[in-house]
């Protein structure tokens, strides 16, 4: 082995070595094993094959897509930024996830988000929209107030209720793919600051302490599964990015039911302290899942 490999292969275990867990080796597959684990965290060059390798742990696309069913697929398309600016999801990633879920039967993938810049711009230049069309799915527009409609939201403490786009209450199927960044307000922009895109009012939240409202919005519907961008990341000057910001290529993915730990794993990854992103610490006050990481499976696939 080459000194450069060497190095190579030791500083992608230095990177998830904040995260307990089995390590294991690409070699390994999921079969070696009994059980789902909690959490996934993948290291690879590749965003497709990293979303193959870690969905294969809970059993591939067919363990939660069936044949005629509506999938949502919810990425961050927040911003009119390229994909080099880690500031929305990668596009190379939702296009294969379209990909797959169209192979599994589904009858229709949608993606979606109530962008901040223009949408129309957001939806192109973050490459998402051809990655999508090119793939086979259907880009929605976020900015159509007609398609959202108010619920209550049991068991919040600030956003009670909420007018929630269409997708999130009626799809059968609801992954949850944000990317991993800083944030000046929230901290961290993750699985549950995603939700953010899912209503039709985000001033709300920002007026009436955004870190409870954060979580409060995570309790509209739990995601069938939650799947964090984390291969280029914004580490400062977010959340749109800018000149200044530092972007990290950490080739990462993490994969979770739970939002509680994938965003703890997360604020772990990208060098934040997960007690200080407030909505964190509420998400598990509310029942959402849990940021105690050594109390769970965790399975590291380098």
């Amino acid at each position: 082995m080459e000194r450069r490999d060497f190095l190579k292969g030791a500083a992608l275990c230095a990177l998830f070595a904040g995260l307990p867990g089995t390590l294991r080796g690409a070699g390994v597959s999921a079969e070696n094993e009994t059980g789902e684990p909690d959490l996934v965290a993948v290291r690879g060059e590749d965003p497709a094959a990293m979303f193959d390798r870690g969905i294969a742990e809970f059993g591939g696309i067919g363990a939660f897509v069936k044949r005629g069913q509506k999938v949502l697929i919810k990425p961050n398309i927040g911003w009119d930024q390229p994909p080099e600016m880690a500031a929305n999801t990668n596009p190379d990633l939702i296009r294969h996830m379209v990909e797959l879920c169209l192979k599994a039967g589904a009858a229709e993938v949608a993606v979606f988000d109530n962008s901040c810049d223009n949408w129309v711009n957001s939806y192109r230049r973050s490459g998402i929209r051809d990655a999508v069309e090119g793939a086979g799915g259907v880009m929605v527009s976020g900015k159509q107030e007609s398609d959202y409609r108010e619920v209550e939201i049991p068991g919040a403490v600030k956003m009670r209720r909420a007018r929630v786009h269409r997708l999130v209450l009626d799809s059968d199927v609801f992954f949850n793919v944000p990317i991993l960044k800083h944030h000046g307000g929230a901290l961290l922009t993750c699985a549950m600051k995603n939700f953010m895109g899912i209503v039709w009012d985000r001033g709300f939240m920002h007026k009436n302490d955004l870190q409870q409202c954060i979580a409060d919005a995570s309790l509209i519907r739990r995601p069938d599964l939650n799947i964090v961008d984390a291969y280029r990341v914004m580490r400062t000057g977010g959340p749109r990015g800018n000149a200044g910001s530092e972007i990290k290529l950490m080739k990462s993915l993490l994969l979770s039911r739970d939002i509680v730990a994938v965003d703890t794993a997360a604020a772990r990854l990208i060098g934040f302290d997960p007690a200080a992103v407030g909505h964190i610490g509420n998400a598990e006050r509310l029942g959402l899942g849990t940021t105690q990481l050594d109390k769970i499976q965790i399975r590291k696939l380098v």
